[in-house]
């Protein structure tokens, strides 16, 4: 693994280049799932650089939507960025925007796999009385995924080709990002609240 930057110095460049309360969530709910899953999948020893790749996965996406994942690699080895995590980050853009980073380790599978996901799943909780995943089920998901106009902004189509270069079934991939979304809801509003 390449030299890292520090979780504090990530989050600043992240709030440096999204203004938007909704990016700095989405990166702070993708650095809590992935950091899960680092933990799930027996790569805990690199669950500092899993939840720095989803914290700033999305750091040129407001400022650069035409040029997701292109924009990227000069923002990020500007602030010290190594390349190894450069390239793990923007290979969850790979057939999307140009970018032609296929994801081989699994941790860019998970990334690839899960950005869309959270977007589908957060859009779920709001729109519970809870407004919170810590009561939402694997079937309610499944109903809200099912409805092509509900989060039609979040891709199926990558979802589904990220389950697959997992291995995974979909209704696997969904309870495991549900439960990872689960274990950091209350982290992740916490430090929402803070800002």
């Amino acid at each position: 693994m390449s030299e890292m930057i520090s979780r504090n110095e990530a989050l600043e460049l992240l709030k440096e280049h999204n203004k938007e309360a909704f990016h700095i969530q989405h990166g702070l709910t993708v650095e809590g799932v992935m950091r899960w899953f680092a933990r799930e999948l027996g790569y805990g020893e690199d669950e500092e650089y899993w939840g720095l790749v989803g914290l700033l996965h999305d750091v040129d996406f407001e400022e650069y939507p035409e040029e997701h994942c292109i924009k990227a690699p000069e923002i990020l080895a500007a602030a010290g960025v190594g390349d190894d995590m450069i390239r793990s980050i923007c290979s969850h853009g790979y057939g999307l925007t140009g970018v032609d980073i296929q994801p081989e380790h699994e941790m860019e599978k998970v990334l690839y796999a899960c950005d869309e996901l959270t977007g589908i799943i957060g859009a779920a909780a709001l729109m519970r009385p809870s407004k919170s995943v810590m009561d939402m089920e694997l079937k309610s998901l499944k109903k809200k995924y099912k409805s092509a106009n509900f989060a039609a902004g979040c891709s199926r189509e990558v979802i589904g080709r990220g389950a697959e270069m997992l291995g995974w079934e979909l209704a696997d991939l969904q309870q495991r990002t549900l439960d990872a979304m689960k274990s950091c809801e209350a982290s992740v509003n916490e430090e929402m609240a803070a800002l």
